[in-house]
């Protein structure tokens, strides 16, 4: 029974919320659709709560074409009009615009790189780094790993990514391991 288990402090007990933590949070990833994914929703998240783009994030598939870079690079101003008037996403015009920037900024990276994961994953050496941090507020909201990472994704050109949400971004797609020690996913 998932109740049973200890988990980091900041997981409450919304299913939404323990599914994420339990089965994505802090896991590896390399696949690069779900790495742009990942990217453009920390940036929606800046400034509001992470469940609430969880609870959003099946509309932003849909509105955002699955999160296509291809298809997104060549949204225009009609399609982000359209987006603005959607309900089911953040509708805040410079997080938008920047979902088709970052696309666009992301096909670039294809161009020297094999993968964007080959391009991304290069901050940490390709292998995740396992954190022991034993309290909550132990774990930093950055790293100087986390703003070399954003300082050369704003040389790339893409947007809404400092170094915070860089942070945030590493720790969700597994680039470094953060949850607690006391909590049953730290050595999984």
């Amino acid at each position: 029974m998932t109740h049973d288990k200890k988990r980091c402090a900041w997981v409450t007990a919304e299913k939404i919320y323990i599914d994420y933590h339990d089965n994505e949070w802090g896991q590896p990833t390399y696949d690069d659709q779900r790495l742009f994914e990942f990217l453009i929703l920390e940036g929606a998240q800046a400034g509001l709560s992470w469940i609430t783009i969880l609870k959003k994030r099946d509309n932003y598939r849909a509105a955002f074409d699955e999160f296509s870079p291809q298809k997104i690079a060549c949204y225009n101003k009609k399609k982000i009009d359209a987006l603005l008037t959607n309900p089911g996403i953040i509708r805040n015009r410079l997080k938008i615009e920047s979902v088709v920037t970052n696309a666009r900024a992301y096909l670039n990276i294809l161009a020297t790189h094999t993968r964007f994961s080959e391009y991304i994953w290069q901050f940490v050496d390709g292998q995740p780094i396992l954190n022991h941090w034993q309290r909550p507020e132990h774990v930093p909201t950055s790293t100087s790993l986390s703003s070399n990472m954003a300082k050369d994704l704003k040389q790339q050109g893409f947007k809404f990514v400092g170094t915070t949400i860089c942070y945030a971004y590493m720790q969700a797609v597994g680039m470094v391991n953060d949850h607690l020690t006391r909590c049953y996913k730290h050595l999984s």
